[in-house]
Formats: C-alpha cells, sequence, structure tokens
C-alpha cells in the first residue's frame, strides 16, 4: 500500500511541475494567465464504517485552476494593439463560432478585417446611424481605404468686433473690388456638396447711423446675400440686436460647378460693436472636403473611429467586452483562447469602462500574469517533494527487501 501511496505523490508532483513549466513557458505570452496545481487527499472508507486508525490512501490531482488576475499593461506602437485594464475578455469569431481572449495583439486581414494571429476576429456593436452603437447586434469590424466623402458648408459662425468710431466709408456705393465702399472685412473657406474649397468673403459697411452696419456676403466672388446686403444693429452696449435672432439666412445659389444648390445660415451670435478695432476672434463652418484614411483610434470605451485627412473621425463600431459568472470554468482552447462552458455560466456581453467592464487602452497589450520569481520557488517545491516521494518508494522497496530476507 505504501508504493501505491507514494507513486501518488510521485504524480502529484510531477502535475505539478507540468503546471510550473507550463506558465514559466508562458511567461512572456500576450494575454496568458496561469494555472495552479490543485491537489486532494484520498481516504478510502470501509464499508464497516469509520475505522479511527486507518491510514490515507495518497493524493490525487482535483484540478488545475485557471488564474484570472491581472497582468501587467505594456505599451506598443500599434494602434490595433488593445489590452483591458479590468474585468472582461474580447469577444472574438472563429470562423462563426465565439470564443474569447485576453490577447489584444491585432492586424488587419488582406480584407481589412480586424483579427489575431490566430484568424479569430475582433466583433463589436456596429453603428445604429443615431450616433450610438446598437446593442443587441454583434458584427466583425472592417476598415476599408475608402474616401470619407465631403459634406457641403450648411453654417458658418463669425465672431468679430466691429469699431464703433468707424466712419462711412468714402463711397456710398458698394462694390467688392472697391476698398472704399466698405469698413472692414474677412474671410474664410467653405465647401460645396462636392468637397471644393470655396472662398466665403464677408463686407462690412458702416451706416451714416450710429450702430448699424451692413454686411455683403459673396462665395468665389457671386453675391449671395441680398444686392443691398444685409442689415446689422448694435445696442449701445455693444452687442448685436438685429437680426433679433442673431442669424441671418442666406437665399440659396448655385456656382455652377456641378455642385448641389447651397444655402448658408450666418451665426453672428458673437458679433459685437465696441470702441477698440476690427478683430476677428472666431471663424468656424461645418463642411469639409474629400478625406482619406490616416488611422484609427479606439477610445476607453472601446469605440474604434477611423481617421481622415479632412479632420473627420467615422465611428465603425463599440468593441464588444464579454464576462462569465465563473472564468475558472472556461475551457481552455490554446492560442490563448477560452469558449464558453457549463462550468463558467451564460457569458455576459457589454462595453468598456461601462458597469463593472474595464477600460480598453490602445497601443498597449497585457502581458502574461505569471510570476516568474513565485513558479521558480514552485518548481523547487515540487522537485523536493518528487524527490521525498522517489525516496518514499526507495526506502519501502529496501524494508520489503528486509522481510523477504528474514528466516
Amino acid at each position: 500500500m505504501s508504493f501505491n501511496v507514494a507513486l501518488s505523490g510521485l504524480n502529484a508532483a510531477r502535475s505539478n511541475l507540468s503546471a510550473t513549466g507550463n506558465n514559466i513557458a508562458n511567461v512572456n505570452t500576450t494575454g496568458f494567465k496561469g494555472s495552479r496545481a490543485e491537489f486532494a487527499d484520498i481516504f478510502a472508507a470501509s464499508s464497516s464504517g469509520i475505522n479511527l486508525n486507518q491510514v490515507g490512501s495518497g493524493v490525487r490531482l482535483s484540478g488545475m485552476d485557471q488564474q484570472f488576475s491581472q497582468g501587467a499593461i505594456e505599451f506598443t506602437d500599434n494602434s490595433l494593439d488593445l489590452a483591458i485594464n479590468g474585468d472582461g475578455f474580447f469577444t472574438l469569431s472563429d470562423g462563426g463560432q465565439r470564443v474569447y481572449s485576453r490577447a489584444g495583439a491585432f492586424g488587419l486581414d488582406r480584407d481589412g478585417f480586424i483579427e489575431n494571429s490566430s484568424g479569430h476576429r475582433l466583433l463589436a456593436h456596429p453603428p445604429n446611424g443615431q450616433g450610438g452603437f446598437n446593442a443587441g447586434s454583434l458584427g466583425e469590424i472592417r476598415i476599408t481605404n475608402e474616401d470619407n466623402p465631403p459634406a457641403a458648408t450648411t453654417r458658418m459662425t463669425i465672431g468679430a468686433n466691429l469699431p464703433s468710431i468707424t466712419e462711412p466709408p468714402p463711397n456710398a456705393t458698394f462694390a467688392p473690388d472697391d476698398i472704399n465702399s466698405f469698413s472692414h472685412t474677412t474671410s474664410m473657406t467653405v465647401y460645396d456638396s462636392l468637397g471644393a474649397a470655396q472662398v466665403a468673403t464677408l463686407y462690412f459697411v458702416k451706416a451714416p447711423v450710429n450702430n448699424e452696419w451692413t454686411v455683403h456676403s459673396y462665395v468665389d466672388g457671386q453675391q449671395v446675400s441680398a444686392p443691398a446686403g444685409d442689415a446689422l444693429v448694435f445696442g449701445d452696449d455693444g452687442q448685436l440686436q438685429q437680426p433679433a435672432n442673431q442669424q441671418l439666412a442666406l437665399p440659396g445659389f448655385n456656382l455652377g460647378n456641378g455642385a448641389q444648390d447651397q444655402a448658408l445660415t450666418l451665426d453672428l451670435s458673437e458679433m459685437t460693436q465696441f470702441a477698440n478695432g476690427f478683430s476677428t476672434q472666431t471663424l468656424q463652418q461645418d463642411g469639409f472636403t474629400t478625406g482619406r484614411l490616416v488611422g484609427v483610434e479606439i477610445s476607453q470605451d472601446g469605440v474604434l473611429f477611423a481617421r481622415y485627412t479632412n479632420g473627420q473621425a467615422e465611428p465603425l463600431g463599440q468593441i464588444s467586452l464579454t464576462q462569465f459568472s465563473n472564468p475558472q470554468g472556461l475551457q481552455q482552447l490554446g492560442n490563448t483562447a477560452w469558449a464558453e462552458s457549463f462550468e463558467s455560466g451564460q457569458p455576459v456581453v457589454g462595453t468598456a469602462n461601462s458597469s463593472s467592464f474595464g477600460q480598453i487602452q490602445a497601443g498597449a497589450l497585457e502581458s502574461s500574469n505569471v510570476n516568474l520569481s513565485e513558479q521558480l520557488v514552485n518548481m523547487i517545491v515540487a522537485q523536493r517533494n518528487f524527490q521525498a516521494n522517489a525516496q518514499m518508494i526507495q526506502t519501502e522497496d529496501q524494508v520489503m527487501q528486509t522481510v523477504i530476507n528474514i528466516r
């Protein structure tokens, strides 16, 4: 019986060494989670009841417990490298089958899908077209090199100060090419529906009446305001009073270049008339030209944006994270991937930085959570256990030999 007990001890020590060796071998594996060998004693109860003098029958391996503690976050130069700081797993598709991983070393395949080195594609919630994401749907993320389409300018915001001490211009008849027919001017770039840049110019003419001005609006040399211009009236506190809503809706116009008819609204809410000189603080517009893809950006909430040369950022999806009530029960698949099992419980799908889910750190990877020093100590302990059990077998053999030699 002692041989069997010592043999079980050898097997237990060997299992412990195997778990320790696997942990050490994967100390540099991204997203790897170490395992711990757990043991239980063997006790054979007799059918006649409890024998208080009975000795145990050895040890057995009761399980390999996966350790899902947080690994260190290491920063990289790859924008598609992702690390989860907190709870959750990346949700991946393995040919349509859901798998889960903490390893976030992603890249693009030849079709533009985001995947890892094992060919598992990253899943995300698609945009819903209303500025949010469809939480009830999951799809593969694809990044293409298609141009970002242009958008025509519809609104211009002008913030400027018109000096209250300005005298009316010498020439009473306004002409954009006559500098003596207007008091001040400013310009900005706007865009038509084809993305072509046009120059919008505003000419401010001081009226003979105090606190009154006229603004003439031109786009690409074409007058788009009323022929006589639009009136601006300021109060004695220097704030704009007319138009009452501080907005000027210009009539629609066509530049004759194949673009759609365009209508502009001037936001003059930041216009003032103080005694100091003419100055321009704000010139903004909401249009943009065609853009080429320059890269991707991922927020801590897991929202993936495509960045374009025109300054636009298009959301492509929000990366999905998954949690389990018992992650130790997940089925290991290799390649730092896990699958759902009965012991793990049902998957809970969510997004980063919400509820109990962790944050996503872009340009970083989660390293293995294996503590090398601790594993080396475990290796020494397991080795001594193995040697001790081997010595036990040798001692038992000597005892048996002594008994055999009795005459």
